[in-house]
């Protein structure tokens, strides 16, 4: 009888051995909260994993509420890689909670709080679209790739050359934005949008920004910061705002009109891309390519 129930055990025991060694050589089944980091994340581990993203073209991540589908797909994951930040503010209590049960990473977890800005939302937060600065981007994504090397140890130095590739990339995008923004007159580098999401871009580019709504969409416009903006606009001259792809525009088009109500012509520009990329088959549908037009939009608005 303890012969046959050491057998059983030692049968069961090379089952569920097997069972883990197809588990981890399998590729693995990632899932991002948005198209930006999903974006990267396929850069990084090319055709050796899986990758997902819940948000799509044109989604505004504040506002965004997981589906029943995101919910299965979450459960389905092998890894979820988010922002932080609160930048998936709705969706914190259920990323808390899977985070008990499989690694969810922070691409914010990668990049020192001394290098990140602070929020003037809420207190004792931060500005969560650290994107807008590619070189913490690549700081944030150089820990994802650590962390996903922890997890896929075979595809360890794959992931490691990728990032690489990426980081190389990187400092291209850089080099060209900074070329293509010394163009502009000092006066004119002021960035007005439909909300705060470019403050590390304006950091990190020298440019002046001012968003029409705070940090996050959830943020009200008074009517007070709406007569504000429009004085602002034209004492300091500026002659585009921009709209986002995510956002709406009718707040923005309300300064256009406060500043025609006092005869001075203002233009609606854009729309840029904000917290989303655009559709895959357009110039914008890749982080680099999103950077890329983004700033020509800028530029020429700006000129």
């Amino acid at each position: 009888m303890k012969r046959n129930l050491l057998i059983i055990m030692v049968l069961l025991a090379a089952v569920s051995c097997r069972l883990e060694d197809e588990v981890r050589t399998g590729p693995l089944h990632i899932v991002t909260t948005t198209g930006i980091i999903a974006d990267v994340t396929k850069q990084i581990v090319g055709d050796s994993a899986d990758v997902s993203s819940l948000m799509g073209p044109g989604v505004d991540p504040h506002l965004y509420k997981q589906t029943p589908a995101d919910i299965d797909l979450l459960n389905e994951a092998d890894v979820i890689i988010t922002n932080g930040l609160h930048l998936e503010g709705k969706m914190a209590e259920l990323l808390d909670k899977l985070g008990k049960e499989k690694p969810v990473l922070k691409v914010s977890d990668g990049i020192a709080k001394n290098k990140l800005i602070k929020s003037s939302d809420f207190e004792d937060s931060y500005d969560p679209h650290i994107w807008f600065d590619p070189i913490l981007w690549s700081e944030g994504f150089n820990y994802i790739t650590k962390k996903l090397c922890e997890i896929d140890s075979n595809a360890t130095l794959y992931y490691q050359n990728n990032y690489e590739t990426f980081n190389r990339e990187i400092a291209n995008v850089n080099a060209w934005i900074l070329d293509e923004l010394v163009q502009l007159n000092d006066s004119s580098k002021v960035l007005i949008t439909s909300h705060d999401a470019f403050s590390y871009f304006g950091r990190c580019y020298q440019l002046e920004v001012k968003g029409i709504q705070g940090i996050s969409t959830l943020s009200e416009v008074g009517l007070k910061d709406l007569a504000d903006l429009v004085d602002f606009v034209i004492a300091r001259k500026i002659r585009s705002i921009f709209v986002e792809t995510s956002t709406s525009d009718k707040t923005a088009q309300s300064i256009v009109d406060g500043a025609k109500d006092k005869g001075y012509v203002l233009q609606l520009d854009g729309p840029l891309y904000s917290d989303a990329l655009g559709e895959a088959e357009e110039p914008a549908g890749t982080y680099f390519g999103m950077l890329r037009v983004n700033v020509e939009k800028i530029k020429n608005g700006l000129k």
